[in-house]
Order: C-alpha cells, then structure tokens, then sequence
C-alpha cells in the first residue's frame, strides 16, 4: 500500500507542475483571444452586458465558448507546450475568421445586437460554435 501511494505522489509531483504550465498557456491563449475578439466586433460587448443587454452576453459567452472548445481539444491532444501554442493559435484564428464570416451571414450585426435581438446572437453564436467543434476535432485529428 505504502508504495501505491508513494508512486501516486511521484507521479503528481511530476505532472501537477506540467499540468499547471499547460493550462496557463491555455488560459492566456483564451484570454488573448478573448481580447482579440472585442476588438474586431463591431459593438461593446462590455457595455451591452453592462446595461443588460441578452443579445450582447450571449453573444460574448458563446464567443468565448467558441474559442475555448478547440483550445481545450489543443492542450488534451498535445505532448508539448510548442504544440499548444502553435495550434493554439491557429484555433483562435480560425475562430476569429469563423466570426468574420458570420458577421458577412447577419444582415446589420451590429444593430441586431445593440437592439437587443436574441434570434441574430443565437444565430451567431450557432455559428461559432459549429466552427469550434469542427475546429476542435480536426485538432484531435
């Protein structure tokens, strides 16, 4: 039992630490991507959530569901910190295109959201999320 133990404790000594780098890479890839993303928008998903708007928080939730579902197929499918940044990156590109294309599919996005449109934000979250698990299970390979 003693030696049980003690191999669950080596191996948990040994991986926690990779573990933990691989998620923060992560994390900041999402963070990054996040950050991207309401920069290209062409409304203030910020203000929209702050005035309560349903259209803009579920437009910034299923956009940040979107970008995290292919980066969460890139750490569970990559043995090295290299190929989480790399495809990682890529992820969050194609996902950032995934929303480019969208907003070319919405007539008047921008006026649909601010107006509070729950149809047009499901719509473009529908969107965003088929791409990421499209995206997420090519990155599986």
């Amino acid at each position: 039992m003693e030696s049980t133990f003690g191999s669950i404790l080596t191996a948990l000594g040994t991986g926690l630490p990779v573990l933990l780098v691989q998620l923060a890479v992560t994390l900041a890839l999402l963070a990054v991507g996040v950050a991207v993303y309401t920069r290209i928008t062409p409304f203030n998903e910020r203000r929209l959530v702050a005035e309560g708007n349903a259209a803009g928080g579920l437009t910034l939730a299923g956009s940040i569901v979107a970008l995290a579902i292919p980066l969460a197929a890139t750490l569970a499918t990559s043995a090295f910190l290299l190929d989480i940044v790399l495809w990682g990156v890529v992820a969050v590109i194609l996902q950032l295109v995934a929303f480019a294309v969208a907003t070319l599919l919405i007539r008047d996005l921008r006026g649909q959201i601010e107006s509070g449109n729950v149809a047009s934000a499901a719509t473009l979250v529908g969107v965003q999320l088929g791409v990421a698990l499209i995206n997420a299970a090519a990155m599986a390979g």
